[in-house]
């Protein structure tokens, strides 16, 4: 054979060669599918996962169907034989346990108000003091000759005392007093008289209750090792019970007295009428602290030579729930569309090792919960990891990538990457690799800036992973005008975009668990 015969075998086999090691992963990237892709996230962002709130029925739901599609694929669940992490999750609530007075029994936010995060305590007592007004002057004092220390107070929270005609009994006039103008004077010496509880009673107080129940929101949820006995309050001021004029008529009637009586009673005489008058109370309420159930959903699919390193691609599935108003925030694109794409990838994957083409390091898809309440689900996996951090080699993230946001509507061809070089310059160039040799698409750095105003880099879990200086890629297709909104629905998605950017992640990953290295940490940009 000539020289020109042989250069030119050894050119085909080259090719041959080339084109063999192209084909094996081109191969499992085109089951990234649009179609089975729009199927998935159909069902995830649907009405009936109801916004997939943390610690909501709706969360749970999309839980059960993600660990129902890994055990499809024959991923292995890794948890001690569960696709489910339980993610300790709790939050801080004040509750109302008891409030009796005699014979009746009455119901926090319905008939009183307990404003602010009390300490827990428990009032007990056969006795309380009428106070009044609460007022103490020269001219006319309610607490004169009454220590009210310790004491369970009722007192008349609004106006101030006044004779038949009218006239303020402080001030000679009609026109009131400090006492009644300020909005603080009268509970400040109340209190600095430190009774243990005050009964405040006011016509306000049905309109309060609802202006606060209607403003109500759920307390924040923490990972619960963060949460302690110490973080409750610790306020033991006297406790200030706001009550209407109905629930104090109530109180009143076993002492044969009502609201209107006691009034009276002060401006036939001129003078205050504060007294005892016997009668149980028992009051307990307090912050507790109040569990949350939670899980990451975790499928394992186990290499070859070099299994005890692992690759892990992730997304959360949670989102923000029900507003107000009583609509549901789906969350198709955030993130519905990168649960889809792990999914997705994990199916490439699955057949690829059916097929003899394992990887040779092993891949964890986890799908993490808790990111919209403060990247809980990833920070709880990193500090109790199913599989030891220092063999992990990589964190691919997936939150949001089925839309395209205003910067791109002349070119939908693009994703942003951020943190790929943070901490593996090696990393980043086997990211740009695989987009120059298989997807091609623009790839966008500008949230990858460290002077990001957005601090993108910093809101989503991969950055718990870099946090333990495991490298990380981001994938992301920047904030639009249905960001956590209603709007956020799957007719809105473009299913070949999203899988065209999932088969990036797919190429990468692919490069990682079938490399001879792993990429080297060499720079600290956390």
């Amino acid at each position: 054979m000539s020289i020109k015969g042989i250069v030119t075998t050894i050119l085909f086999f080259v090719l041959i060669g080339c084109y063999a090691q192209h084909s094996v992963p081109s191969t499992y990237a085109e089951l990234i599918d649009p179609t089975s892709a729009r199927k998935h996230l159909t069902i995830i962002a649907s009405d009936e996962f109801e916004g997939r709130e943390t610690g909501k029925v709706g969360a749970d739901k999309a839980a059960n169907y993600i660990a129902q599609q890994f055990e499809l694929l024959g991923l292995t669940a890794p948890v001690n034989s569960s696709y489910y992490q339980p993610v300790e999750l709790a939050t801080k609530a004040f509750s109302v346990d008891t409030f009796e007075v005699g014979e009746h029994t009455f119901r926090h936010e319905k008939d009183f108000l307990i404003i602010g995060k009390r300490s827990e305590q428990e009032i007990k007592t056969d006795r309380m003091v009428f106070i009044g007004y609460g007022i103490s002057d020269k001219h006319y004092d309610d607490l004169a000759k009454i220590d009210i220390a310790d004491k369970v107070v009722l007192l008349l929270n609004e106006d101030e005392p006044r004779d038949k005609m009218g006239k303020s009994l402080i001030t000679g006039q009609t026109k009131g007093s400090i006492w009644s103008t300020s909005n603080s004077k009268r509970m400040q010496h109340i209190i600095s008289k430190k009774p243990k509880l005050i009964l405040a009673i006011s016509k306000n107080a049905d309109t309060l209750i609802q202006q606060i129940s209607k403003k109500k929101y759920a307390e924040k949820i923490q990972l619960k090792e963060d949460l302690t006995q110490e973080n409750l309050s610790t306020d033991h001021s006297p406790t200030v019970v706001y009550i209407s004029p109905q629930t104090a008529n109530l109180i009143l009637s076993s002492h044969g007295s009502n609201l209107e009586k006691l009034k009276q009673e002060i401006t036939e005489s001129g003078k205050p009428r504060s007294r005892v008058l016997k009668s149980t109370l028992k009051l307990s309420f307090g912050q507790k602290i109040i569990d949350v159930k939670a899980q990451n959903v975790l499928g394992y699919l186990e290499g070859t030579d070099l299994k005890d390193e692992l690759l892990v691609i992730t997304a959360h599935y949670d989102h923000i729930g029900v507003n107000p108003n009583g609509e549901i925030n789906n969350g198709a694109d955030d993130d519905g569309s990168g649960v889809t794409a792990v999914l997705e990838i994990a199916k490439a994957f699955a057949r690829a090792k059916e097929n003899g083409h394992s990887p040779r390091r092993s891949i964890l898809f986890m799908m993490v919960t808790g990111e919209e309440k403060g990247l809980l689900g990833s920070d709880y996996y990193t500090r109790h990891p199913v599989f030891p951090l220092n063999k992990t080699i990589a964190n691919l993230n997936i939150d949001m990538i089925g839309r395209i946001d205003p910067s791109h509507f002349a070119k939908a061809d693009y994703v942003y990457l951020v943190g790929s070089d943070k901490l593996s310059s090696e990393l980043h160039h086997i990211s740009e690799a695989a987009n120059k040799t298989y997807t091609k698409l623009d790839l966008d750095y500008r949230y990858n800036d460290p002077n990001d105003p957005e601090k993108i880099y910093y809101r989503s879990d991969h950055y718990n992973f870099a946090k333990n200086d495991i490298p990380v890629i981001f994938y992301f297709n920047g904030v639009h005008e249905d960001y956590h909104d209603i709007g956020d629905t799957v007719d809105k998605i473009d299913f070949p975009l999203l899988c065209k950017r999932a088969k990036l992640v797919f190429y990468t990953a692919w490069d990682l668990v079938t490399r001879d290295t792993k990429p080297i940490v060499d720079s600290h940009k956390k």
